[in-house]
């Protein structure tokens, strides 16, 4: 069926908050703490993986990079557009709308763990590929393998940050589920170079949410969002000059 990949993505998120929250009981205040510090790490290199994998070849024996160009175009363009929408204050008025509604009032983590979480496990071509698939074929198999990471993710970062990570499961199914209704129309534009530079640029916006995770909030990676679809447009013309690729 259709959207199922999306369900099973976003029960996982919930079910794997509801475990970390019982974990989070467990903790002191300094395990908690000391575990949101092993996760911003375990989120930066991650973050620093991804991006490496898609900037750093090997060609005729030589390592050789590629794609910085597109990431400072990409970043500057995006982040400009971001602050002029003040993306970053729109989502957090919305966590603390969430917040109300929810009944955890007094929960003063609750934004910032449902911002930070809702990051982690939207940002990514995973999520978007995944969910054309879905819609295009009905086939869940990349959302189901993402529902597993999620699921670990989210149970680590409930038992650090709270109960706030768990209803990430919104924005997710709302992203995802987006993306399967209009599978038919993004699948032509999701092009080689278009999943590459997605890649790269989400890659780099998971090592700022592994930065704040340690730093508390020194990166607004929000405003930053606008950036994957430049990136998109961008690696989208790569099969037409593979030059806007290459660094040198």
């Amino acid at each position: 069926m259709v959207g199922t990949g999306t369900l099973i993505n976003v029960a996982a998120i919930v079910a794997g908050g509801l475990i970390g929250m019982v974990g989070k009981k467990l903790m002191n205040d300094r395990l908690q703490e000391t575990m949101m510090k092993a996760t911003g790490l375990c989120t930066m290199f991650i973050g620093i993986s991804g991006a490496l994998e898609k900037m750093m070849t090997i060609s005729d024996g030589a390592l050789s990079s590629g794609g910085s160009l597109m990431v400072i175009v990409s970043f500057a363009l995006g982040s400009l557009i971001g602050e002029g929408l003040n993306i970053e204050q729109r989502i957090e008025t919305f966590g603390e709308w969430l917040k109300r509604k929810s009944g955890n009032a007094n929960d003063n983590s609750f934004v910032n763990a449902f911002v930070t979480a809702s990051f982690t496990v939207c940002i990514g071509a995973m999520a978007i590929v995944g969910s054309i698939q879905d819609g295009m074929s009905g086939d869940p198999t990349t959302l189901m393998m993402k529902a597993i990471l999620d699921f670990l993710i989210i149970m680590v970062m409930s038992a650090s940050m709270g109960k706030g990570c768990i209803f990430s499961a919104i924005p997710v199914g709302i992203f995802q589920g987006s993306i399967t209704i209009l599978a038919s129309a993004l699948s032509p534009l999701m092009t080689e170079g278009a999943l590459d530079a997605i890649s790269l640029v989400g890659s780099m916006l998971i090592f700022c949410v592994g930065v704040n995770l340690i730093w508390e909030h020194k990166l607004k990676v929000a405003n930053m969002l606008p950036a994957i679809v430049i990136a998109a447009v961008w690696g989208g013309r790569l099969h037409e000059h593979s030059d806007l690729w290459r660094d040198d």
